[in-house]
């Protein structure tokens, strides 16, 4: 499951590059970056 977070994170953060730097997607590609974050610290408490 850990593993699982860590991928879906950093697959979170290529789409929130992506879509900023490239797209310009505005305000709601940052949602991505957010969740990525989010899944970031979930899989860091799991760990302690």
């Amino acid at each position: 499951m850990s593993k699982m977070l860590i991928i879906t994170a950093s697959i979170m953060l290529a789409i929130w590059a992506v879509g900023l730097f490239i797209y310009d997607m505005g305000i709601n590609i940052h949602f991505t970056l957010l969740l990525a974050v989010v899944l970031i610290i979930i899989r860091v408490i799991r760990e302690k």
